[in-house]
């Protein structure tokens, strides 16, 4: 009797243990198809849009009024970015794929820089005229190379999940037929002179991303490295710590280092710049508790964190608070011009005021000796410029990065339309309306009427 009620228990847990193992293979196989389905999705859609691209590019040669060409240049701008966010889908971040990244900015960026201008005033050059063919050709060049690809994966079935599991596991040397297509694509674009593909008189959107050469110092090692990440973290000298150096092919060098407080088990993770062992940002994991400190007093403690760090000459022009943090963004601040490129925020902690989160990334990129210069119109006609709605509750000069990547000297002005509150940047030299922005209301607290 009791062996039969043993065997019975045991073909029970059997069972049960069959229909978990068959649920959970049925669970993985669905994320797997729902990945595959996502990866084939990006890259056919990625062949069409560098195909229309191609298309778009060349009925863009034949044309020649702003009524026409306007519209297609900034269809091409579009186009772009759509292919760069299909490739931003493929399972790559472990093949170097930033040329064509870069190739596809570059398009777009002259596109749309070409697009917003005037073109019945200031018509293509003949320069911008033979830019336009280069980049045609070039495009069509891509096209071939992925349609190759396209058709080898329909012929021969291939999966997506193949790619992803070789560059994982580090065996992309293999033969690989979308790998093996895709390197063409990359190594040919890698062909292409940047001279070709950029107007002497604009910058590039993704050079300003990977442009870290304002950076001053000596290059640090690892372990002075360490050092500095002690000190921005604040973990005691027990913390465990891992670093590592940034691998091949990144715009800049740079640590990436852990600490781990054995105790707590808390966790921060910070990257430094090699070239002066500046921060570039970091994150601190743990837990933050019922606040003690009110949002005036964190930032206090946000103000002594950077001046203790030789974070000078900055002016909070942001603040707000959630989940028992303080955040706080800091500009720069030149003769009471504010340099909102040179930016750098910090998170603290309102239960003990500590830094938890902070980034000095675009501070790092942007900072550098300027001449500001002199603005061509008065406070008061920038004023004029104002929707006359618009209460101004404070005014200043600023410096701002506008739509096509230039840093413009503009008036800043702080105003109210009934309870919205608004920022407000006139270019200093032409009166144009450069920038409007909505400020954020405070967050109502809806469990207060419940």
């Amino acid at each position: 009797m009791i062996k039969n009620i043993g065997i019975a228990v045991l073909a029970a847990a059997l069972i049960v243990v069959s229909v978990w193992g068959y649920k959970e293979h049925k669970e993985k196989t669905a994320v797997l198809i729902h990945a595959e389905n996502t990866y084939q999705r990006a890259f056919h859609d990625l062949a069409y849009q560098v195909d229309t691209l191609h298309d778009k590019i060349g009925n863009t040669l034949a044309m020649n009024s702003r009524k026409s060409l306007s519209p297609a240049l900034t269809d091409v701008w579009r186009l772009t970015s759509e292919a760069q966010n299909d490739v931003g889908q493929l399972p790559l971040s472990l093949m170097a794929f930033n040329k064509t990244e870069e190739f596809l900015s570059k398009i777009g960026d002259f596109t749309y820089r070409t697009s917003v201008r005037d073109l019945e005033k200031e018509p293509l050059n003949d320069k911008e005229y033979a830019n336009l063919k280069t980049l045609y050709t070039q495009a069509g060049e891509i096209q071939d190379e992925l349609r190759k690809t396209q058709y080898l994966v329909l012929k021969n079935h291939l999966k997506w999940m193949d790619v992803e599991t070789a560059l994982a596991s580090g065996e992309a040397k293999s033969d690989n037929t979308i790998l093996d297509g895709l390197k063409i694509v990359e190594k040919k674009v890698s062909g292409y002179s940047e001279s070709d593909t950029q107007n002497p008189t604009n910058v590039s959107m993704e050079k300003q991303n990977e442009n870290y050469s304002n950076l001053k110092g000596k290059e640090i090692t690892k372990k002075e490295a360490v050092s500095e990440a002690r000190k921005y973290a604040n973990f005691s000298k027990s913390a465990k710590v891992s670093a590592e150096s940034n691998g091949k092919g990144a715009n800049y060098g740079f640590y990436s280092i852990t600490l781990t407080d054995p105790a707590t088990k808390d966790e921060a993770n910070m990257d430094i710049a090699k070239k002066g062992g500046y921060p570039i940002w970091m994150i601190n994991t743990r837990k933050v508790n019922e606040e003690k400190l009110g949002l005036n007093q964190a930032e206090m403690k946000a103000k002594q964190f950077l001046k203790s760090h030789q974070f000078n000459s900055l002016d909070l022009y942001e603040s707000s608070q959630y989940d028992h943090i303080g955040l706080f963004n800091f500009v720069g601040s030149v003769g009471g011009v504010r340099i909102y490129p040179d930016s750098v925020k910090v998170k603290i902690a309102l239960d003990d005021g500590s830094v938890i989160g902070f980034s000095a990334e675009e501070f790092l990129k942007s900072n550098k000796m300027r001449k500001i210069g002199t603005a061509k119109l008065s406070l008061e006609q920038a004023r004029t410029k104002i929707n006359p709605k618009v209460k101004v509750m404070e005014e200043r000069k600023a410096l701002i990065i506008n739509d096509v990547d230039q840093e413009v000297l503009c008036y800043e002005f702080l105003g109210t339309i009934g309870e919205d509150t608004y920022r407000i940047f006139i270019n200093g030299n032409t009166g144009q309306e450069e920038k409007v922005e909505k400020l954020k209301n405070a967050e109502r607290m809806y469990d207060k009427f419940l």
